[in-house]
Parts: structure tokens; C-alpha cells; sequence
């Protein structure tokens, strides 16, 4: 029964020893893609497999149950969608491959570890092994005239120690005042502390800003751009999408500790959120490089989401579950469409979409849709995701805040709708056609389902989220 409790960690642990076995014998690098494949696609079986299971392990700093589980099906299947949709590693040096997939793996293996934290310096560690990896590959991209990955990595390294540092603080406040890491035994004290000490507050929303840095929440959010355009597209992806999920479920846990004493917490946060979602709407309508775009689009996105967690409630905390799984779709469909019109894995720009249409109807559907996603048209699981989380925030009667996010998402509506536009614009001459493998195809004709389905169907996942979230709570 222990063993099922950590199957999916056991799982990731071994791919992990397999692919740093494999780093070690360049002649057979070539076994390596479909064993990590493989392995992502048992991770996720161990995932759904381990669904029900709950306890408390390691001296209570590790619970697993309904809510971590949830996470953790959503980290391995956003591995196996990365992997799939990156299949060739074009934009990572090829003599660097083998240990670039051994990082995604080890990046991975510490966002599930963060979904069960359940005690402060757990936290810590289990966030820094994802950082830490995701620090490494970002210079693996291609050498480029303006060696603008290496200018990425450095700046993802030094925002992300700045972040770690504000986050130290934030732990040693709750340390002092709480008298325990355990975010058990913080439950029982910290509802009347943020009633009573500011201190208590103050020290949360630090805790909560290292944390912001991963989301590319405002104020975190300054390298985001830099980092995405800097890295390679297959990078950039994952950057864009699994830490992010990570994230959202220790800030979840992080929030729902102040109870009934977090009215303090949710004004500071709903201001964070506005200020994210405008900076990042209104930078996006300017851009012209892809990856820049979907960047900004990233930091608004930042926003919408932290509008559910804010709302504090069952719904909320739901909702905001449920718009991470959109959010993953949507954002591996463009993600995908660049990686597949950049053989050489270059960025991309505007006019590199011109009469998609016509080289690729699929690619084109696909760029299209995950933008409709995006843009919360429906009925594309954007939608869908984007209003339950502003119905949680109704019924805390947060009015103000929806009319500011509904705004956002209309200015938002300009830019990608602007993909849309390029991709079906006609042309003279379109260029050659797009070839598209027969996974590429599956993959694309999965997501196209997916975020249509999901969109018309939510009812099971947000039952399946709501009851998580009452677990965890």
C-alpha cells in the first residue's frame, strides 16, 4: 500500500536513473526519445492508477491525497504532451540531448514532489530540484547569432535566486509566529494570526511571491519574456506550462491556511492579479516575435487564474484547477504549431504564419483553436475555465474584479485573434507545405478534441476537482 502512495514519484525516479544511465553511452542516445516517451506515458498510468489513494508519509511533510493526485496526473500528462509534441529535439544541440531529456525528467520529479508537500522546507527542496533543472537546460537551445538562450539562462538564474530569497523571508515570518513548518499544525494558528498580525500576512504574501516568480505573476514576472524568446521552442513549452500547474496547487494550499482570516490576503492578491492580467494584455498587443507574445500571454493568464484561487472557496479553488488543465492544452497547441514550422528551431514571427492555411489546414485549425482557447471564446475550454473562475469570484462578490478581468479578456481578444488572422491571410506565395508525421497529426487531432470537449464537458473533471479540493481541505 506504500508503494502506491508514491507510484508515480517511484516511477519518475526510475526514468530518471534510466536516462542518466542512458546520457552515459552516446552510441545508443538515439534509444533514448522513446524510453522517455514511454515512461512519461507509465508515469501517467501510475498517476490515474494511484488516484484514490491517502496518507501521511515521511513524519507528516508529505500528503498524498485526492488534490495532490490530481496535480500529479496533470504534471506527467503535460510531460508526455511536451515530449510528444517536441519529438526530434530540433532547437537542443544534438551532442546535449540525452542529458536535456534526463532534466526534464528530474525538472518533473520535483513539481510532483511539490504537490504533496505538505511541510515549509519540503517546499523548498522539492521546488528548488525543479528549478535547478529547468536553470540547466535552458542553454541547450542551438547557438544563435545574439546567443540570446545564454542571456535567458542567466537571467531565469538570477530572478529565480532573488525569488528563492523573498521566499526564505516569507518562511522565517510564518516560522517565528506559527512555531512549525508543518502546514498542519500552521492551519490551527494562522486563520487568527492574519486576523491579528499583520506580520502573518506580510510573511505569506512573500512566501507566495517566490512562487508568483514560476506562475509569471505580477511583481514576478520581468524575465518571463526574455526567457521564453531566449529558449528553445520545445523549452519554452515546458516552461510555459508544467511549472506553472506546479505552482498552482502549493498556492492553493498556501491560501486555503488562512481560513476565514484571509480578507487581508485576498485584496493584496486580487490587486496582483488585475496588474497582471493589464500588464500583460496590453505588452502582448506590441509584440511581434511568437514566443514574446505567448509570454505575456502567460503573465495575464497569471491573473485569471489567481481570480479562483482569491476567491477562496470550494469553487474557486475548483475552477482555478480546472483552468490549469486548459491552460496546458491551449498552450501546447500553439506551442506546438511553432515547433513544427521552425525545422531549425528559430523563433518565430508573425509573418512566418502567412497562409498556414494552405501549407498545413491542420496546423492552421490548431493555432486557431488554441488561440479561441485563450481568448475564452467558446466553446473551447478557455471559456468554460474562464467563467466559473469569475462566477467563485461573484459569489465572494468580487464585482469589481470580474468587470476588470472581462475587460482584459476583450483586450486580449486583439492579439490572438491576430494569430488567427495570420494564419488564414491569404497570400501570393504560402511557401511548401508542412509534412506532418503520423504522431504530429495524432497529437494535433488530440488537442483540437480536448480543448473543444473539455470545454463543452466539464462536469466530471470539476466534481472530480471539487471533491479534491475538499480533501485537501
Amino acid at each position: 500500500m506504500q508503494m502506491l502512495l508514491l507510484l508515480p514519484e517511484l516511477i519518475l525516479c526510475l526514468m530518471v536513473l534510466v536516462l542518466f544511465f542512458g546520457t552515459l553511452f552516446p552510441s545508443r542516445a538515439h534509444l533514448l526519445p522513446p524510453i522517455a516517451t514511454g515512461f512519461s506515458l507509465f508515469a501517467l498510468a501510475g498517476a490515474l492508477f494511484a488516484l484514490g489513494q491517502e496518507g501521511m508519509l515521511f513524519f507528516d511533510t508529505y500528503r498524498v491525497d485526492l488534490f495532490s493526485q490530481l496535480f500529479k496526473i496533470l504534471l506527467t500528462l503535460g510531460l508526455l504532451l511536451t515530449l510528444w509534441a517536441g519529438s526530434g529535439l530540433r532547437g537542443i544541440r544534438e551532442n546535449l540531448r540525452p542529458e536535456y531529456q534526463l532534466f526534464l525528467a528530474v525538472a518533473t520529479l520535483g513539481m510532483v514532489l511539490l504537490a504533496s508537500a505538505h511541510e515549509l522546507l519540503t517546499i523548498l527542496l522539492s521546488l528548488e530540484i525543479a528549478a535547478f533543472a529547468l536553470y540547466v537546460i535552458i542553454p541547450f537551445r542551438h547557438l544563435t547569432l545574439h546567443r540570446t538562450h545564454l542571456e535567458a539562462a542567466i537571467k531565469y538564474l538570477i530572478f529565480g535566486a532573488v525569488a528563492t530569497g523573498v521566499l526564505l523571508y516569507g518562511m522565517s515570518y510564518l516560522f517565528g509566529l506559527g512555531n512549525s513548518t508543518l502546514l498542519g499544525e500552521l492551519a490551527l494558528v494562522l486563520p487568527s494570526l492574519t486576523r491579528s498580525q499583520p506580520l502573518a500576512v506580510v510573511g505569506l504574501v512573500l512566501l507566495l511571491c517566490g512562487f508568483f516568480y514560476k506562475l509569471a505573476l505580477f511583481p514576478m514576472h520581468f524575465m518571463t519574456p526574455d526567457v521564453y524568446e531566449g529558449s528553445a521552442n520545445e523549452t519554452a513549452a515546458f516552461i510555459a506550462t508544467l511549472p506553472k500547474i506546479a505552482v498552482v496547487a502549493v498556492i492553493i494550499r498556501l491560501v486555503s491556511l488562512a481560513g476565514d482570516g484571509a480578507d487581508r490576503l485576498t485584496w493584496i492578491l486580487a490587486i496582483f492579479a488585475v496588474l497582471s492580467m493589464t500588464v500583460g494584455n496590453l505588452s502582448a498587443l506590441v509584440q511581434n516575435d511568437l514566443k514574446r507574445l505567448l509570454a505575456y500571454s502567460s503573465i495575464a493568464h497569471a491573473g485569471y487564474v489567481m481570480i479562483g484561487v482569491l476567491s477562496v472557496n470550494q469553487l474557486g479553488f475548483a475552477a482555478a484547477i480546472y483552468y490549469m488543465l486548459g491552460y496546458l492544452l491551449m498552450n501546447l497547441a500553439c506551442f506546438f504549431v511553432i515547433y513544427q514550422l521552425a525545422p531549425g528551431g528559430e523563433n518565430l514571427t508573425f509573418d512566418h504564419l502567412d497562409g498556414l492555411y494552405r501549407r498545413s489546414p491542420l496546423l492552421a485549425c490548431t493555432l486557431a483553436v488554441g488561440a479561441f482557447g485563450l481568448t475564452g471564446i467558446p466553446p473551447t475550454i478557455g471559456f468554460t475555465g474562464k467563467f466559473l473562475v469569475f462566477t467563485a469570484a461573484i459569489q465572494r462578490g468580487f464585482y469589481a474584479l470580474v468587470i476588470l478581468a472581462v475587460i482584459n479578456s476583450a483586450i486580449s481578444a486583439f492579439f490572438y485573434l491576430k494569430l488567427v488572422r495570420a494564419a488564414y491571410r491569404q497570400v501570393d506565395d504560402p511557401g511548401g507545405k508542412v509534412r506532418l508525421g503520423f504522431p504530429a497529426t495524432i497529437l494535433a487531432l488530440f488537442l483540437l478534441a480536448a480543448i473543444i470537449l473539455a470545454g463543452i464537458l466539464p462536469q466530471g473533471f470539476i466534481a472530480l476537482a471539487k471533491e479534491a479540493v475538499a480533501s485537501m481541505l
